[in-house]
This record gives C-alpha cells, sequence and structure tokens, in this order.
C-alpha cells in the first residue's frame, strides 16, 4: 500500500469526485490510520480495529464511486453488496458470509494479476517457443529395436543405419533453420493473421449444484477443485490466429510460473489487514418492526450481518479468514429509516457518520467537466473511434446541467445518474448515425441542447417516463 496522507487521498479522489469533502476526509483519516496500524508494534496493533463508516445521502451523489476509488487507489480487494438482497420473501438465513468468500476471490484474483505480470516476460518467451514447436517441429528419430546378430554380421544392416543418421542430422538441421526463421517472422510480426490449431487446458470443468435446505441457497462446486489432482487435466484444442495462440499460450505459461500457495497467503493477508467491504442499501434493512410478513426479516439480517462486522472466522475454500480488520462502509438514502432504527449492535460497529450532500446546478457543471474521465470527455472519445469531432461549449454544458437538475426536481432525484440518460437522449441521434459516414465536427451548444431535450423536460408526465 502506498503510504499516502489523507490530504493526497483526498486529492486523488477530488480527480473523480466532485464535492462531498466530508466524505472524502472521513474515508481518508479511515485509510491513514490502517497505514498507522501497520506500524505499531506488539499486541496493541490487534486491538486497533478499524472505525467502520456509514454514509448518509441520496442516490447518486458518490458514495459508492468515493469507495471504489479508494480501494483502486490503495491496491486493496473491494466488494460491494446491497444488503436488500438478503431481504426477499421467504428469508430464511440467506449466507452473509458470502460477502468474505467474494472477498477473498477478488483478493485471490488481484495477487495472482500482479504475479503473472511479474513473469510476463519469461511467459511471452516459453510461448514464443511453443508457437515455434506447433509452425516447425522437431524431426523425431526412429526408434527401432537392433538385431545384435545385425548389427554384429550384416555390414549392410551398419551401413543403412549410417545413412538414416546423416539423413536425420540432415532434417534437424534444416529444421533448425526454419525454425529461426519463423522466431523472426513471429519477433517482426508477419505471422499474426496465421491460423494455427493449439492445445490447451480445458476449463470447463463439470459443475454440481446443492441446496442446502435452510435457504435453497446455490452452491456450485467445482470438480475440479473438489478432488484436486485425483482427476487428469482435460484439454482440447482451437484453431485461432497466431495473436490469439500468443495470448492464450502466454497466459498459460505464467499461470506456470507462479506458486498459487504464495498467492493465496499474500490474498488472505490483504482481506485481513487491507479488504474493504461497502454494504449499500443498509437503509432497506432498518427496522425492529414485530410480528409477520416479510419485512420481520429486516432484523435477522442486521443479526446475521453483525458477527461479520464485529469481527468473526469465516470457512473459505482458500482457508479461515478473519474480519476483524477488514473495514466496512455502510450506506443509504435513509429518507424513511434513520440510522438509529438499526439495531443497537449494529449501530455502534458504524462510529463514524457522514452526511452527503445533494447535488446542484453547479455540482452537474462540475461532474460535466472536472474529472478526468468526465461524461463529455467519454462521449467524445467514443465519436472520434467514428470520426466525428464532438464539441461542448460552455453554455451547452450548463444547460446540459440545468435540465438535469431541474428533471431531477420533477422526478425522482437519483443525483448524478441524471446526467447519464440526459446526455445518452440528447446524442441519441449522433451516435446512430455517426457509423454511417457522418463526418465533421458537432457542436453542443445550448441552441443543440434544447433543441433536443426541451419538449421532454417541460412534459412532466414524458420526462418521468424516459428520463
Amino acid at each position: 500500500m502506498e503510504e499516502l496522507t489523507p490530504r493526497e487521498i483526498v486529492a486523488e479522489l477530488d480527480k473523480y469526485i466532485v464535492g462531498q469533502d466530508q466524505a472524502k476526509r472521513a474515508v481518508a483519516i479511515a485509510l491513514r490510520n490502517r497505514l498507522r496500524r501497520q506500524k505499531v508494534a506488539g499486541d496493541l496493533q490487534d486491538d486497533i480495529i478499524p472505525k467502520n463508516i456509514l454514509m448518509i445521502g441520496p442516490t447518486g451523489v458518490g458514495k459508492t464511486e468515493i469507495c471504489r476509488r479508494l480501494a483502486k487507489m490503495v491496491n486493496a480487494p473491494f466488494v460491494k453488496v446491497e444488503a436488500s438482497k438478503f431481504t426477499e420473501v421467504g428469508y430464511v438465513g440467506r449466507d452473509v458470509e458470502s460477502i468474505v468468500r467474494d472477498l477473498v476471490e477478488n483478493a485471490v484474483s488481484m495477487v495472482r494479476k500482479e504475479n503473472i505480470q511479474q513473469v510476463r516476460d519469461k511467459a511471452a518467451a516459453l510461448a514464443e517457443e511453443r508457437l515455434v514447436d506447433i509452425l516447425c517441429p522437431m524431426p523425431k528419430r526412429r526408434r527401432t529395436a537392433p538385431n545384435p546378430f545385425e548389427v554384429l554380421f550384416n555390414p549392410v544392416q551398419q551401413e543403412q543405419e549410417h545413412d538414416e543418421e546423416d539423413e536425420f542430422n540432415e532434417k534437424v538441421r534444416r529444421a533448425r533453420a526454419r525454425r529461426q526463421i519463423i522466431r523472426e517472422q513471429l519477433k517482426s510480426g508477419e505471422l499474426e493473421d496465421q491460423e494455427i490449431e493449439i492445445e490447451v487446458a480445458d476449463t470447463s470443468a463439470p459443475r454440481v449444484e446443492f441446496f442446502d435446505g435452510v435457504g435453497m441457497q446455490e452452491m456450485e462446486i467445482n470438480m475440479q477443485d473438489l478432488f484436486g489432482g485425483l482427476l487428469p487435466k482435460r484439454t482440447k484444442k482451437r484453431r485461432v490466429p497466431i495473436r490469439e495462440a500468443r495470448r492464450i499460450l502466454t497466459q498459460e505459461e505464467a499461470g506456470k510460473l507462479v506458486d498459487e500457495d504464495t498467492i493465496v497467503a499474500e490474498a488472505i493477508r490483504r482481506c485481513e489487514k487491507l479488504g474493504i467491504v461497502f454494504l449499500d442499501e443498509l437503509d432497506k434493512i432498518a427496522g425492529r418492526e414485530a410480528g409477520a410478513g416479510p419485512d420481520v426479516s429486516r432484523e435477522g439480517v442486521q443479526r446475521d450481518l453483525l458477527p461479520i462486522v464485529e469481527g468473526t472466522t469465516v470457512i473459505t475454500k482458500y482457508g479461515p479468514v478473519r474480519t476483524d480488520h477488514i473495514l466496512f462502509i455502510g450506506a443509504g438514502a435513509f429518507h424513511v429509516s434513520k440510522p438509529s432504527d438499526l439495531i443497537p449492535e449494529l449501530q455502534g460497529r458504524f462510529p463514524i457518520r457522514v452526511e452527503l450532500d445533494a447535488l446542484d446546478e453547479e455540482d452537474f457543471v462540475r461532474i460535466l467537466t472536472e474529472p478526468e474521465n468526465s461524461l463529455t470527455r467519454q462521449y467524445k472519445a467514443l465519436l472520434e473511434t467514428d470520426g466525428v469531432q464532438l464539441e461542448f461549449t460552455p453554455d451547452g454544458i450548463r444547460e446540459i446541467a440545468r435540465m438535469a437538475f431541474e428533471v431531477n426536481q420533477k422526478s425522482e432525484n437519483i443525483g448524478a445518474r441524471r446526467l447519464h440518460t440526459v446526455m445518452e437522449k440528447l446524442l441519441e441521434e449522433v451516435l446512430f448515425e455517426a457509423p454511417d459516414g457522418m463526418q465533421g465536427k458537432v457542436v453542443v451548444d445550448r441552441g443543440y441542447v434544447q433543441d433536443r431535450l426541451k419538449d421532454l423536460v417541460q412534459d412532466t408526465d414524458l420526462t418521468r417516463y424516459i428520463l
């Protein structure tokens, strides 16, 4: 983990997320505390637990994006889960431990990619040799058991064997020369479009579905994982261009070079020390209602989540994983319910409360222009692939922001997500016509925006239906 200061973390988040300074400060402090904890010596380190955060704010204001960018910034395992997924009618204890199992899977995938990247050059060289073997295999010597009497008493047989040896050596010489030419052609990219047949591992292992009888929860068991090396590895043949074969073989060779035990050990360490779990829609499980009906599951979900958040050991296929030092970030709009509607035990596990602000028109303008990968930059890049230059004028951007804000006021307020629907409707014609030969520059100014969206915004019912 890179040792960033809270100020540096906030500055990095500012590149992608507009506003929400309080939330950025809270997650920056939480992240820095994790770095500080790792430097504490002795048993005290184990007693320092992360201060989980509860983000309160309407949809589309940046809660998920803050967490996602935070995890990416520090290369930490990250998983997002909606708490409401555990509240379906007929709830009887869905497996909340699957949250931790998903986190471990993400960590293993992350560490494996890093290790594969380290051996990529060596793997690429091995893959190239496999391609050479496929394109020009070395000649094989014929293995015939000689008759000992013929060897001793038949000079003709001896002469024949000598000729065969010379012929074999000549084939080897020609093959080596041909293989060197092929190596040069592979390096120069001359053979990239040529199709070849390769043999690769068959990853489509048979799976069996089980039902646990309690929550009728589906579990898929990979038979290869279950029996390990007892089952022979299956292979299959594929006919692909050399560029694709190179990628497949490089990946296969890299997998042979990395140590799975080391990967798993590092993945579990990252989960336990650096893992981040984003629990969205906590407000949907807030409530301590008594009586019958589907809503009675809400308190049950909270009590199922509580051990995970408090700290417990979850058994995964990679081994036991402690959740004591995983950072949990909860979020919810809390329009109808309040954080105090959560059970006290769960409330106490989210000591840091952050309220995010609703977005106004000025925020929309900033969202469209300031982030490194803003929506306007995304659409420019998309249309450039079809030879169309897209230009947004300042008054055009402000008009888009105004209309998006107006639609949010008239209908449901979905925050910055409204910009996606507005932009898609605004550029629908250009996106449709561009591949058919539309060239030149398209200027999106105030008039352009009004011409295409004014009627939709004015008609409240139509706005609710389309945007």
